[in-house]
């Protein structure tokens, strides 16, 4: 026996990687519905072989469905969601909305699974920021043996994190550069992003941080430790689908860099990609389409006494978003609702 499944938002980008993952991993899908907006009532989208007619999320009711994945965004989530789960389906929430809130566990998988029979004092569950999500995936083990106490990243975020619109204009701003005439002025970001980098993601907080760095922040906390200290600077680049970080972690003991790789090679959802060669390393491009955490340039940080280098990077749209949802759905099933 399977589930009916809803995926909220579904003529978006994340919402399309959340039909087109829950088709390659064979879901147990008794039914499935596509939502959206009322402007794009009608709009086809696909699940695997077939092709679904979205629905308008304003009229849907959700009462007989088991699971929702949302896509949309904050506004329209708290909206929408609490009328879901008291309908009595669980929603798997891809928005910032409910992430800090202590009633709704915020999981990712490899991670923190058992976390997530929290879900029952809302019927809501989390799914992290696309940044927090790639790089706990790879802490984890390793705080396992031997304990983080620091950890300094520097992420290289790709466009498609802001939407179809952010795709558009590095696209445009690209093509416009080799035309005269044709140059296109910023209206996503601040500034330029074709050929250029912009260390701003989301608005300004007083501290001076950004607030996609304080997600980083504050995720790493409720997900892996809340002792874990993390500073971040998240920065934007001209790359259109998937993310890059340059971690460095600090210990409270020390861990050989051949150690660290060989745990990471055992650890889920990683791929160890590690060769001290030209090209022996994955960059964004190498990681679109695919399911995995992937890592290189591990190394050990002379500058400390317990440190680790490494360079980690995933598919934003995947593991960032859809698939980490979808992998929450999946341990959801099997843990708590139990029909597949």
């Amino acid at each position: 026996m399977g589930y009916k499944i809803v995926v909220v938002g579904a003529t978006g980008n994340v919402g399309h990687e959340m039909l087109n993952i829950l088709a390659e991993r064979a879901f147990p899908v008794d039914e499935i519905a596509a939502l959206a907006s009322r402007r794009s009532l009608g709009t086809e989208v696909s699940f695997g072989e077939t092709t679904l007619k979205t629905q308008d999320l304003d009229t849907f009711d959700f009462t007989g469905w088991d699971i929702a994945l949302f896509a949309i965004g904050s506004d329209a989530t708290k909206k929408y969601a609490p009328v879901a789960a008291k309908a009595g389906c669980v929603v798997i929430d891809n928005s910032s909305l409910y992430r800090y809130d202590p009633d709704v566990p915020l999981i990712v998988p490899e991670v923190n699974a058992d976390a997530i029979h929290g879900y029952t004092k809302k019927n809501i569950i989390a799914n992290p920021n696309c940044s927090t999500a790639q790089m706990v995936v790879a802490l984890k083990p390793l705080h396992d043996r031997a304990t983080i106490k620091r950890v300094v990243v520097s992420t290289y975020q790709s466009v498609s994190g802001t939407g179809k619109n952010a795709i558009d204009e590095l696209w445009d701003q690209t093509k416009g550069m080799y035309v005269p005439g044709q140059e296109v002025e910023p209206s996503v970001y601040p500034k330029q992003i074709a050929f250029n980098v912009i260390p701003h993601i989301d608005v300004f907080l007083d501290s001076g941080e950004t607030k996609e760095e304080w997600k980083m922040v504050a995720e790493t906390k409720k997900i892996v430790d809340t002792a874990i200290k993390v500073t971040a600077t998240c920065v934007r680049v001209p790359v259109f689908v998937g993310h890059s970080e340059a971690v460095n972690i600090e210990f409270e003991e020390f861990l050989d860099e051949d150690e660290a790789r060989d745990i990471l090679r055992e650890a889920p959802g990683i791929m160890v990609i590690d060769k001290r060669e030209d090209g022996g390393y994955v960059t964004p491009v190498e990681c679109v389409g695919d399911f995995a955490t992937f890592i290189s340039r591990i190394r050990q940080d002379s500058t400390i006494e317990n440190g680790i280098n490494l360079w980690c990077v995933s598919d934003n749209l995947r593991k960032g978003a859809a698939l980490n949802a979808v992998q929450i759905a999946e341990v959801l099933g099997r843990e708590c609702l139990k029909k597949g």
